[in-house]
């Protein structure tokens, strides 16, 4: 650490009640800003020079600021080791390789965390995770590279890496610094094209001599990066007030049962969106000096005006008002999601056939992990994937009775559905996050003990009259609305959703997934039988 910097975070500390460390964190993200500005102005022939700086840039950061000298360790155990793998191991199995090897050291610092925590220090646990990310990535983009084109998806051609990046273009990847901590992650490829300008490359209309021609210049982003700023600093801001008003030790202290039931709720709807609004600020803000940097960068829209989006990470106004389980999921950290997705579920998939309960589970077990051991994360994670199991019934069997009959447009108590929907989502979802805040078994079950596991409850009422003739009554009476034909399509429509990746790892329907398992475990014993009555026949044949 560099003498005397500790002194006015030490100061503010004392002063506003905020750890040193946390107040560190926001320090680094806003020093970003003015850094990305001159990493945006180095010669854009001289990529050299840009990775050097990201470079000096997070070391300062991780030794300068944080003396992270075991952080440093880490991040060049999970680099080289990547590097290494990719480099030199051959065949299919070398992304998986890799991908063992990135998440077991990742684990063991989540182990290490957990036997030894430190509140309110941060370590190098972060950037790791995002690490992770990016390397499982960078070994598929290589093993894609070594395939012919015709093998690989849309997507996978677009990241594929023919060729070995040089160690400095690499280690930039790695240490590039505007999302050094808390991300966003991104691919090697968008980080080259970033590097090397062509990411910048568009055709615009060419007045003097007709035509089109092409430019290549970085887009001023000035304008678009000060407004994450400055939405990330009022996110910042309302987590500091909010969180001096709604604290995990009151809702476990004996005052917290001087509350009615419906007061407890919205006490722990209050407390979830305070641990939110955390999140929302670290993630606007470096997404800001991305955009700042120019990463951010996404191509022109209709109006040919730059977009600002690639590395957008969440969606604060659509996941608070989201109606449904997926809206809420899918506008939370929705670069893991892509990660999990593209990286995991779509990779453990054989070739030809559609997702299954193997893919859910893996990209299951892998969000987990990813997240952390703590008890708290996987009683999150469970809870979510049936109650995005009941979300699929209720949208399957009772949001079309709110439809017209041709199903295209909104019937008259639509509205009354949305707001419904909303409700239970918006409180639901606070209730199962709770113990991701907590993280401790006890304490969380505790918590969810003072709202009387309302959404549990509501979990076990709703699968039940789903597997009673309450829902054939249903069924009937959606026949009666929209006709056979109609309620057969929509439940094809419905039933096709099994083969999209839940979100954050969450399956989409764990009851499903275990009904395939049994069915598969099924047709292999089945399989095995026959083959031994046919072993045990041509064995009697040649005894014959």
């Amino acid at each position: 650490m560099i003498p005397f910097i500790d002194y006015p975070f030490v100061w503010l500390q004392d002063t506003i009640g905020v750890p040193k460390d946390e107040l560190k964190l926001i320090f680094t993200i806003l020093l970003s800003y003015p850094l990305a500005g001159v990493l945006k102005r180095l010669p854009d022939t001289e990529p050299a020079k840009k990775n050097l700086f990201m470079i000096g840039v997070s070391l300062f950061y991780l030794i300068g600021v944080f003396s992270l000298w075991s952080g440093i360790r880490t991040l060049l155990i999970a680099s080289s080791g990547a590097y290494c793998i990719a480099a030199f191991v051959q065949g299919p199995y070398m992304p998986w390789v890799s991908f063992v090897f990135l998440m077991g050291h990742m684990l063991v610092g989540h182990i290490h965390r957990e036997m030894y925590p430190q509140p309110g220090v941060v370590d190098v646990t972060g950037a790791q995770m995002v690490l992770v990310m990016k390397l499982t990535a960078f070994c598929w983009s290589v093993h894609d590279g070594r395939l012919p084109k015709a093998e690989l998806s849309e997507f996978q051609q677009d990241r594929a890496l023919p060729e070995m990046p040089s160690l400095l273009d690499y280690a930039g990847y790695v240490l590039f610094f505007p999302s050094l901590f808390a991300g966003p992650a991104f691919d090697f490829a968008e980080y080259r094209r970033w590097i090397d300008c062509s990411m910048f490359d568009v055709v615009i209309p060419d007045t003097k001599r007709g035509g089109t021609k092409r430019k290549r210049k970085i887009p001023s982003s000035s304008i678009p990066a000060t407004i994450k700023a400055v939405k990330g600093l009022a996110w910042i801001f309302l987590f500091l007030k909010f969180s001096s008003w709604y604290t995990t030790e009151f809702a476990l202290s004996d005052q917290f049962l001087e509350y009615g039931i419906f007061k407890r709720i919205w006490y722990i709807y209050l407390l979830s969106f305070t641990a939110r609004l955390k999140y929302y600020g670290a993630w606007y803000l470096t997404e800001g000096a991305c955009i700042l940097s120019g990463l951010g960068y996404n191509g022109l829209d209709e109006k040919k005006q730059p977009r600002w989006d690639r590395l957008t990470n969440v969606g604060p106004l659509a996941l608070e008002t989201a109606q449904n389980t997926r809206a809420y999921l899918e506008n939370w950290n929705m670069n893991t999601n892509k990660w999990l997705k593209n990286y995991v579920y779509l990779r453990v998939t054989p070739k030809g056939k559609k997702p299954g309960f193997r893919s859910s589970m893996a990209t299951f077990g892998t969000s987990a992990i990813w997240h952390g051991i703590s008890p708290g994360y996987y009683l999150t994670f469970i809870t979510a994937s049936f109650v995005q199991t009941v979300a699929k019934y209720f949208r399957r069997h009772v949001r079309p009775f709110f439809m017209t009959a041709d199903q295209k447009s909104d019937g008259p108590y639509k509205k009354i559905y949305d707001v419904f929907g909303l409700l239970v989502t918006q409180f639901s979802f606070a209730y199962i996050v709770a113990p991701f805040i907590i993280l401790d078994f006890k304490d969380s079950l505790k918590l969810w003990s003072r709202a009387y596991f309302f959404v549990h409850i509501g979990i076990f009422v709703s699968l039940g009259f789903f597997n009673s003739p309450g829902k054939q009554w249903l069924q009937q009476r959606l026949k009666n609305k929209v006709g056979r034909a109609a309620a057969r399509e929509l439940h094809k429509s419905a039933s096709s959703e099994n083969f999209q990746s839940g979100s954050l790892g969450v399956p989409d329907d764990p009851i499903r997934e275990i009904e395939d398992i049994q069915m598969e475990l099924q047709a292999k014993k089945e399989e095995i039988l026959k083959r031994r009555a046919t072993d045990r026949m041509n064995k009697a044949k040649k005894q014959k």
